[in-house]
């Protein structure tokens, strides 16, 4: 074996496209690789071309395939995709557009012929004015462009295949439409050398139309697959989305604006409200409250102050600072998160693998037959012999021609991904379909998947004497002109309850303790335990206790007070959905095993996770510390569904075998899952599941019946009953059986439409 100098592909000498120079010969995978080597310079600066452009083209299956430009994989003929997950966004949608041309051409040229054929089998839609001969040579005018144009993408791919020993899908294509093709040719050219026994009222059939209408759907699937391989950057692109694109330098002079790739290591930028962080470092002067949701996942704003780490790409809230940069280009953690998602991106094979392996050894065997069949009868059969033995091996390869088959994935997945889309399941890739039918364990997030993402006002308590309605007047009010995260909750709350809020005299605020102010010349207070005590007289223990007791169901507790007395005090939490408990029964129904994963406290955590029964929890997490769990699951053997919501869910959705997101989350996560659900509903994980057993069930099914016509029919074709009973299988029956397994195949996929998810 030799590697290709070019792109580095090991290619067989055999079979590789050689060139010399300098009195050394050199093989190449391809001519592009070829007319590259020529025409470079002095041959000791060469390098593989992926290196030389900074892009870099792999094939999902075959990960040694690497080049430097887009383009088929020789082996299998999957589209090459690029490596770094963002590939050239003109050439995809170029190749999306012509393929787009080339099914519409097929399809308008191709759908006269299948009426011209139907007209010939159906005698009540016989057309006097048109002859078998006139209708044969207006088939083989608008079916040849259809295959040889349209179609011609099959070839190149099979042909390859062929020169690289490894047979694919489209070798099985391209034999069954030129089988097809090749035949009919002859019969219209040269009917004459055809014996009498295998016309029907004197006439050959045709199969223009088999070939047409394989070709205009492998035209239609590999425009739909170009269409979502053009998506597959786009994770990538959202979260480059989320930096900052410019920041404020500190100088001895001042201040000036510069972009952030100009930002060194040590550089001190200042922060404004409203502005996103720039890179990763430490706050060296000021204090803020920072939303760090995107990489948390949790929805309460983060108090940072002097000596507290911040991260590029959060959003600063409330108050200037000034920071130290401490980690520049791909040393931040939003440049880690985007390795770590486009690596896990590329290690996903396609489930086409499987009908590729199938063809391996099904390609072979057909051809096999069909030159054993014309050996044969070439040899031993009745005159005219050559006649019989062609027609036979050609009934093989007709009766053999892979429609079916390549009708049997695609059929259930696009039935089944539109049943999903009918139960607010959309489903990204047919790979998520395939693997979620073996998962063992369910990862979940827990803001925004298990919880709602939104903090609220989940209790109210008060002390004797005191009624709800005063203690919201005091809070909501004071609320009004707070900054504070949980600020929001309170004001909403009391909204929800139609309080009147009154104007705050004096209104202050501390940081880490709470505000005060007055109402009515009475002073009034919120905020922590701490905080209050300062203020009040004493804490009854009854209070204290109620005040403990929500902290130990997960609840942030709001101590309200007026003048020296407590009026009481607010839990504040993040309430669990209300499908939440019932879908985690309905995935323990199903056997799997469920494990939370959250960036939030263990205990609030634990107390959590207590309520829904859930097997197992990880809390105090960081978005690698996801990714890591999720491989030393797969390590252990285990198949694992990842559901979340947030940017920080973004690295383990990618690396898991599936990712689940939830509608209501950032497009980042959605980008970076297989499955989105639409509703944010985690019972949805519930119907996916249900739904990828249904669909891998009813693809197995597809299967049996594209190869039982085969493995009874092509025995037949080759004329094993003529010893027997005198019988031939024509090519006309051929093509019929041939039609018939379509016709199964397309029946059963739709079934999956009445499921009952």
């Amino acid at each position: 074996m030799e590697k290709d100098i070019i792109c580095g592909m090991t290619v067989d000498p055999k079979t590789a496209i050689k060139a010399e120079k300098n009195g050394v010969k050199h093989y190449f995978c391809s001519e592009h690789c070829k007319k590259k080597f020529l025409s470079a310079g002095k041959e000791g600066e060469l390098k593989p071309l992926a290196q030389q452009s900074g892009h870099s083209y792999i094939c999902p299956m075959h990960p040694e395939v690497e080049q430097d430009h887009p383009g088929d994989c020789p082996k299998c003929g999957m589209a090459l995709e690029p490596k770094n997950a963002i590939g050239n966004d003109d050439a995809a949608e170029n190749e999306i557009k012509a393929l787009s041309g080339k099914f519409w051409i097929g399809l308008v040229l191709g759908l006269p012929v299948v009426i011209l054929a139907l007209v010939e089998m159906v005698p009540v839609l016989k057309l006097e004015f048109i002859s078998h001969a006139i209708s044969g040579w207006l088939q083989l005018i608008l079916a040849t462009p259809v295959i040889f144009w349209s179609g011609g993408f099959v070839y190149t791919k099979a042909w390859k295949a062929i020169l690289n020993r490894s047979l694919n899908m489209f070798t099985l294509i391209s034999i069954g439409v030129g089988a097809a093709y090749f035949y009919s040719v002859a019969a219209v050219l040269i009917p004459q050398i055809f014996p009498e026994s295998l016309k029907m009222d004197g006439k050959l059939g045709l199969y223009f139309e088999a070939g047409v209408v394989i070709t205009v759907l492998v035209i239609l699937g590999q425009y739909l697959e170009a269409r979502a391989r053009s998506q597959t950057g786009q994770a990538i692109k959202a979260l480059l989305g989320f930096a900052a694109k410019k920041a404020h330098k500190v100088t001895g002079s001042g201040e000036e604006e510069v972009d952030v790739d100009q930002i060194q290591k040590g550089d001190l930028l200042r922060v404004r409200p409203g502005e996103k962080i720039p890179l990763d470092g430490v706050i060296t002067q000021g204090k803020s409250t920072i939303d760090e949701s995107m990489i948390s996942g949790e929805p309460v704003p983060v108090e940072k102050k002097e000596g507290d780490k911040v991260i590029g790409a959060t959003v600063n809230q409330t108050g200037a600072f000034v920071m130290k940069t401490e980690k520049i280009g791909s040393e931040t953690l939003l440049s880690q998160i985007v390795h770590m998602v486009s690596e896990a991106q590329r290690t996903r094979a396609p489930i086409q693998g499987m009908a590729d392996k199938v063809a391996g050894v099904f390609v072979p065997v057909v051809i096999g037959v069909s030159i054993l069949t014309f050996i044969i009868w070439s040899l031993w059969g009745p005159q005219p012999a050559l006649a019989y033995a062609l027609v036979n091996a050609i009934a093989v390869l007709i009766i053999a021609c892979p429609c079916a088959l390549g009708l049997a994935t695609p059929m259930s997945i696009m039935v089944g991904v539109g049943k999903g889309a009918q139960s607010g399941i959309l489903i990204k890739s047919a790979e998520a379909i395939e693997k979620a039918e073996k998962i063992t364990h369910v990862l979940t997030d827990k803001t925004g998947t298990l919880t709602e993402g939104k903090p609220r006002v989940t209790s109210i308590l008060t002390t004797d004497g005191i009624d709800d309605k005063d203690l919201l007047i005091v809070a909501g009010s004071l609320e009004q002109s707070s900054e504070h995260p949980l600020a929001r909750a309170v004001l909403d709350y009391a909204k929800d309850k139609a309080i009147d809020l009154k104007a705050i005299e004096g209104f202050e605020s501390i940081t880490g303790g709470g505000v005060k102010g007055k109402i009515d010349g009475k002073n009034v207070y919120l905020g922590k335990q701490k905080f209050i005590m300062d203020f009040v007289s004493k804490i009854s223990e009854s209070l204290q206790e109620k005040a403990t007791s929500l902290q130990e169901k997960a609840q942030t507790v709001v101590w309200v007070a007026q003048d020296k007395n407590i009026l009481g005090i607010l839990g504040i939490s993040d309430p669990i959905k209300k499908s939440t408990s019932q879908a985690i029964k309905e995935l323990h129904d199903l056997g799997l095993k469920v494990i939370m994963l959250t960036g939030d406290n263990q205990k609030t955590a634990e107390a959590i996770a207590k309520e829904l029964a859930i097997d197992d929890v990880r809390a105090g997490l960081e978005p690698k510390d996801k990714q890591d769990i999720v491989k030393e699951l797969k390590q252990q053997g285990a198949v694992v569904l990842m559901a979340g919501d947030g940017i920080n869910d973004a690295p383990a959705l990618a690396e898991a075998e599936v990712g689940i997101a939830m509608g209501t989350g950032t497009d980042v996560a959605i980008e970076s899952a297989g499955i989105t659900l639409v509703k944010g509903d985690l019972r949805g994980i519930v119907r996916a599941l249900k739904l990828s057993r249904h669909v891998m069930k009813n693809i197995r099914q597809n299967l049996f019946f594209a190869f039982i016509y085969n493995a009874v029919g092509i025995p037949v074709a080759a004329g094993i009953l003529y010893p027997f009973f005198g019988l031939l299988l024509s090519p006309m029956i051929a093509g019929v059986a041939m039609s018939f397994s379509s016709v199964s195949v397309i029946a059963n996929a739709l079934r999956l439409r009445k499921l009952n998810l």
